[in-house]
């Protein structure tokens, strides 16, 4: 693996991510844009991040062990693989993201344990059939695959065709598999539209979708209670100060059905 040149001139989203959670993997411009942003949605970061070990956990529980994890972002411990192997040592995991920096991090990515597999691939979401066939390497898609993508679709804009890659995607996981997806929402931030402008003059795409919007990526699926939500509240404890900040992030986890 080959780390490509990485732009310091312009923010990332994997970079602000790891500002906002309290990472030290990130340059100025990421901090200024950090910076910028309205505390509810810095607050969902931390929310999106606990749904994610939640969702992870529930799935290793399930019996499931394998993981496709696409946008990984710049390791921030426990990272997926350290959740579900403490529940299974043998389960095998699979990173995927697009900006060189989080490949430099790769090593922090890689330590599995002895009974398990990590691995990872420097690819763009919109590459789905490139991702696909190196996960078929490491992974056997005759049995269940968790497929995660956590605050990362609502980067596509529209001509991107999020939905059909998550389609694409999707058809490729046998029976049993499941989609855990989390995105960016402004049902809730209508006092913060101004914020949100800075966000997406800084050049990334940032696309908030409704409820409707993201339940949209889970057709065909069943999905797990709760449903679809505000991370908070899937399967977690909302803190007190929850009830005072707008929800920013829809999750849910979809279990993928038996095909005739």
């Amino acid at each position: 693996m080959t780390a490509g040149p990485i732009d310091t001139s312009r923010p990332h989203p994997a970079r602000v991510y790891d500002y906002l959670l309290g990472g030290k993997d990130h340059y100025p411009v990421d901090e200024e844009l950090g910076r910028q942003m309205p505390e509810p949605a810095k607050a969902g970061v931390a929310q999106n991040r606990a749904f994610m070990h939640r969702a992870a956990a529930w799935a290793a529980r399930e019996g499931i062990d394998q993981f496709l994890d696409i946008g990984t972002g710049i390791p921030t411990r426990p990272n997926l693989h350290q959740i579900v192997q403490e529940i299974n040592p043998a389960a095998r995991v699979v990173y995927t993201d697009n900006d060189p920096i989080v490949l430099r991090h790769a090593e922090a990515l890689l330590v599995s344990t002895p009974e398990g597999v990590t691995d990872y691939l420097e690819a763009d979401v919109r590459s789905p059939e490139k991702i696909l066939d190196h996960a078929r390497t490491v992974l056997d898609f005759e049995r269940p695959v968790a497929l995660s993508m956590i605050a990362l679709m609502h980067f596509l804009a529209a001509e991107d065709d999020p939905y059909g890659i998550t389609r694409t995607l999707v058809d490729a996981l046998p029976a049993g598999s499941c989609l855990v997806l989390s995105h960016f929402t402004v049902d809730f931030l209508a006092a913060h539209q101004e914020a949100l402008a800075r966000y997406r003059s800084s050049g990334i795409t940032l696309m908030p979708r409704s409820g409707a919007e993201v339940a949209r990526f889970f057709d065909g699926l069943d999905l797990v209670e709760p449903g679809l939500v505000a991370a908070p509240q899937w399967r977690g404890t909302p803190a007190p100060e929850h009830a005072a900040t707008p929800d920013t992030i829809y999750a849910g986890v979809g279990r993928v059905r038996g095909r005739a």
